[in-house]
């Protein structure tokens, strides 16, 4: 076998310009390693707040995203006005629409929101 010499085993001193190349690169991999650190800790940060201020399951009274409760049938009585003649409805994110004609004739949309229990929009129907 051949025998390593001692003396190509010790490292020789870099020259200045490899160096100071060296030291650069060990200061640019200490700040590239707490640059990581931070932005790893502020994940975990977002995840632990997100786990510690979560909104709570709904239970099985709960109201459900129309705001009809799930559990019981909602009871609204809804005022059209007189001689009012409904000709179709209409439902979509609880609220009804009326579609009709008043005495006078005029064609009318009624919006009747059963979150606030009351008439958000009373629309005339004109045609050209």
């Amino acid at each position: 076998m051949t025998a390593i010499e001692p003396d190509d085993q010790e490292e020789k001193p870099l020259d200045p310009a490899m160096e100071s190349v060296r030291r650069k690169m060990v200061r640019l991999q200490i700040v590239s390693g707490a640059i990581m650190f931070v932005s790893l800790m502020a994940v975990f940060g977002a995840v632990v707040y997100k786990v510690m201020h979560s909104e709570p399951k709904e239970t099985a009274s709960a109201v459900t995203a129309s705001g009809v409760p799930s559990d019981a049938p909602l009871a609204a009585t809804v005022s059209l006005p007189l001689g009012f003649k409904v000709q179709s409805t209409s439902f979509s994110a609880g609220q009804l629409l009326f579609y009709g004609e008043t005495v006078e004739g005029k064609n009318k949309a009624l919006v009747y929101d059963l979150k606030t229990g009351r008439t958000v929009a009373d629309v005339t129907v004109t045609g050209n």
